[in-house]
């Protein structure tokens, strides 16, 4: 996987794709209470964050808010994990965060984005992402745990 290192300031928080400056248990503590991924470990995280473009956005020292894409880097991209700490929600971070992903120069020229969202529908519809599927073939196979 390419490492294009992105920083970038913007009121006084720092976003950064630097996997080395994230706090995976901070992150953990998100992830573990959002509705999509109670079954994280911090085993599967570590992977997933070495495994992924990802995007932390820090105030200071303190991590503030999370996301990741799951590419090839050629042709398919899956965004995921998007979050922002509680008391930091409303101030744009995750706008910021879709942005620079979209924007990052390793997931240009892609065929498809993909994510999905059970909440968030707005903020991706701005960003021309939508559930107008002539015709789905979407399909999965989903974990039995």
């Amino acid at each position: 996987m390419r490492d294009q290192l992105i920083e970038a300031a913007r009121d006084g928080l720092v976003l950064s794709t630097d996997r080395a400056r994230i706090d995976v248990a901070l992150v953990l503590g998100m992830l573990l209470e959002s509705h999509w991924a109670g079954g994280m470990t911090r085993d599967r995280l570590e992977r997933a964050i070495e495994n992924s473009v990802c995007i932390g956005v820090f105030d200071g020292s303190r991590q503030v808010a999370f996301a990741r894409v799951v590419t090839d880097l050629a042709t398919y991209a899956y965004l995921t994990d998007v979050i922002v700490v509680e008391d930091m929600r409303g101030r744009g971070i995750g706008k910021w965060m879709v942005e620079a992903i979209l924007g990052h120069p390793d997931l240009q020229g892609l065929r498809r984005i993909a994510l999905f969202t059970r909440d968030a529908r707005g903020l991706y519809e701005r960003y021309g992402f939508s559930t107008d599927l002539s015709a789905s073939t979407y399909m999965e196979l989903r974990s039995r745990r």
